[in-house]
């Protein structure tokens, strides 16, 4: 289950979404339902280069290199209950990108894939309910120089629900859409000089939180960018896709956007539905006259959008398309299809 499917708006649960609804994806409990609201111990732990320790206890120091440089790696996965328990979903691929955005930065890891799939496993099943997973990658010691004298590079791993954990414990929680308002951010271009869009790097989300941060105050939910020839690029954390008058599901190529793991599933997916795709550079001008658009990502799985720098997307609700790939992905992470139960990692098996 993602961090947003705790309480199913309608369209994720039939064909259909009446037009004009208005569903939010948290909604608060009741306090004595939440006893983690109420009490002061320890929600979690977090793995910190080989301990375990409390959730509260996993800082690093105000002048930390990774905080004042940017410099801290990151890939973030799903966890989803399953009839065989907890499971991770794709960790190996998500590992995969992981060390690939270690790479690009010239981060000095100590660790390997075997170590870190273990230690993943490890800190999943020390946090029971949780649907979350972030490992991050990053210099904890404080530093005068862009480049660090102590190069130990620590790896954090932290398993955790974003509702309950998170956003329900802010003072005023936010409610996430289940439909987006896309608006096209094409002046805060991504230019792959400055890092490759391929590397999971914190430095690499600020120019995103920029464009996403003033949509937002223009009434949109999310963004798009475009690269520096003017296609289409990603949203903040996740992919786009469009279905074409002809059927086709089409999404920037690799090239111009981050690897997404959901992405990949999505086209994995979409042949075995009998789909027609294509990896394609595409115009932003192609989003206004789509029949279907999504976002795709980790926390958001398939997202439809209903509108585009305020002009409405096919009939203003999610589409056959979306709904068909929905339900295979949900499928596929919750352990009910056996063509791709090879994508799931039993925490306890």
């Amino acid at each position: 289950m993602r961090m947003w499917e705790q309480h199913s708006p309608a369209w994720q649960r039939a064909p259909s979404f009446p037009r004009g609804r208005t569903v939010t994806l948290f909604r608060m409990p009741p306090a004595s339902s939440d006893p983690q609201r109420s009490t002061s111990q320890p929600l979690r732990s977090i793995w910190i280069d080989g301990t375990l320790v409390p959730w509260e206890s996993a800082t690093v120091h105000l002048l930390s290199h990774s905080l004042q440089r940017g410099s801290l790696v990151f890939d973030y996965l799903s966890v989803h209950d399953t009839p065989r328990g907890a499971a991770i979903f794709r960790l190996p691929e998500h590992l995969e990108r992981f060390f690939h955005s270690v790479a690009l930065v010239g981060l000095p890891l100590g660790y390997g894939r075997e170590a870190l799939h273990a230690a993943a496993v490890e800190t999943v099943a020390a946090n029971p309910g949780a649907h979350s997973l972030k490992i991050c990658a990053y210099l904890p010691s404080i530093e005068v120089d862009v480049v660090p004298m102590d190069e130990h590079v620590a790896v954090a791993i932290a398993a955790y629900d974003s509702a309950r954990d998170i956003v329900l414990r802010k003072e005023k929680p936010r409610s996430f859409p289940a439909t987006v308002t896309l608006k096209i951010e094409r002046t805060r271009r991504r230019i792959e000089a400055h890092l490759p869009p391929h590397a999971k790097a914190a430095s690499n989300y600020l120019g995103p939180m920029m464009a996403k941060w003033a949509a937002r105050k223009l009434g949109f939910d999310e963004v798009v960018l475009v690269d520096e020839t003017g296609h289409l690029a990603e949203g903040p954390t996740t992919n786009v896709f469009l279905v074409d008058a002809r059927g086709v599901l089409r999404t920037p190529p690799l090239d111009r956007v981050l690897a997404g793991v959901t992405r990949a599933s999505l086209l994995e997916l979409a042949k075995h539905e009998g789909i027609p795709t294509s990896e394609d550079p595409v115009r932003p001008e192609a989003l206004l006259e789509a029949p279907e658009v999504f976002l795709a990502g980790t926390s958001a799985g398939v997202w439809p959008v209903v509108s585009v720098d305020g002009r409405t997307v096919g009939k203003g609700v999610p589409g056959p398309i979306s709904l068909r790939l929905k339900a295979r992905l949900d499928a596929a992470t919750d352990g009910r299809d056996r063509d791709f139960e090879h994508w799931l990692t039993y925490v306890r098996p």
